[in-house]
C-alpha cells in the first residue's frame, strides 16, 4: 500500500513514489521466499503499478507541460 506523507519527504519530487516502490520489491516474494535481489524481481515484473508510477513522475519532470500544468503523481 502507498504511504501519504504529511510533509513531503526529502530527496526530489518522486522521492515518495520511490521509496514506496523499494519498500514493495523489500517485501515481495520474490525477494524473501527466492533470495532475489530487488533488481531481477523489478525486471521480471513485480510491483507494475508502482513501477509505472515511478515513470510516469519522472517523465513528467522532463515535460514541458508540466511547468504550467504541475506534476502528475504524489
Amino acid at each position: 500500500m502507498p504511504r501519504y506523507y504529511e510533509d513531503k519527504p526529502e530527496g526530489g519530487a518522486c522521492a515518495g513514489v520511490k521509496e514506496d516502490l523499494g519498500a514493495c520489491l523489500l517485501q515481495s516474494d520474490c525477494v524473501l521466499q527466492e533470495g532475489k535481489s530487488p533488481r531481477q524481481c523489478l525486471k521480471e515484473g513485480n510491483c507494475k503499478a508502482l513501477k509505472y508510477s515511478f515513470f510516469e513522475c519522472k517523465r513528467s519532470m522532463l515535460d514541458a507541460r508540466s511547468r504550467f500544468r504541475g506534476r502528475k503523481g504524489y
